[in-house]
């Protein structure tokens, strides 16, 4: 997919995502290698929009395996359409029921999930199993099997192997750790809050309307918000959601009253806000 490390920097940056030089670095090592690539960090720092410029790139279906609390195999892997199985036991009566089992465990009845879409046909994919870190911790076991080998065993039709493998994402934001076995199949890739400079063209890049000099205003009171201890600091999102809020009001410069009615747009939180509002000293920035 990627010939260099430049070459994924300046494909990427085609898409609009803009990477630092150890994203680009294990982006192309997961793809050079067929490894899975586990990238961890903080909501909101663009570990979920790497997988979609991937996959923008590579001009790949981007599959998507949403994580949480009690999804299952069902949900991850494949089930069988039920409705449609009873429908088809109750059109042949007349049938032995090995006739009909022949017939309702098969590809008609399947209702294939994103791991089990991932690893099926010819076309290139993009699997992205998001937030792992949020799924049960019986569901590892069932990604270590098709991480590993790339199959998956359907007893009724046996098992399936694919015959071109996924470029495979997964994003946690450690909000528990994931086990030993899984990370060591993947590459593994940080991505935290990005410097100065890079923070400053992704908001130019993202808000192309803001002047060179309210951008810079922006990401250093952001990276100030950062440097407090809040209950949840700013992320890249919310700094470009801010850009673009000054942009609609028309704000050329930074002041204590623009800043002050827009914080909202930064931080969650009202204690985040008080204290923000009682430490931000603009004049120092």
């Amino acid at each position: 997919m990627f010939t260099s490390v430049d070459d994924v920097s300046a494909r990427l940056a085609e898409t609009g995502y803009l990477a630092s030089p150890a994203v680009a670095t294990t982006v192309f090592l997961a793809d050079r290698l067929g490894k899975p690539l586990l990238v961890e960090g903080p909501a909101g720092v663009g570990k979920t929009e790497l997988a979609k410029a991937v996959a923008e790139v590579a001009e790949a279906r981007l599959v998507r395996l949403q994580c949480y609390e009690g999804v299952d195999e069902s949900r991850a892997l494949y089930e069988w359409n039920h409705a449609k199985q009873l429908l088809r036991i109750s059109a042949g009566r007349d049938e032995t029921w090995d006739e009909t089992r022949t017939d309702i465990f098969s590809e008609e009845f399947l209702l294939t999930r994103p791991l089990l879409t991932a690893i099926r046909g010819e076309d290139p994919k993009v699997l992205l199993i998001d937030e792992t870190d949020k799924a049960d911790v019986e569901v590892e076991g069932l990604l270590l099997e098709v991480l590993s080998d790339f199959q998956v065993t359907v007893p009724e039709l046996g098992t399936i192997t694919a015959t071109r493998r996924p470029f495979v994402v997964l994003t946690s934001n450690a909000s528990r750790e994931l086990s030993e076995a899984l990370r060591r199949r993947c590459l593994f890739l940080h991505i935290g809050f990005p410097d100065e400079e890079l923070e400053r063209r992704i908001v130019r890049l993202k808000v192309p309307g803001l002047d060179e000099t309210l951008a810079r205003s922006v990401v250093r009171v952001v990276g100030a918000l950062r440097a407090m201890d809040l209950r949840k600091v700013p992320s890249v999102a919310e700094t470009i959601d801010w850009a673009r809020t000054l942009l609609a009001l028309g704000a050329d410069t930074l002041d204590e009253t623009v800043v002050r009615d827009t914080l909202g747009v930064l931080l969650k939180h009202q204690d985040d806000v008080l204290k923000a509002t009682a430490k931000l000293d603009l004049d120092a920035l």
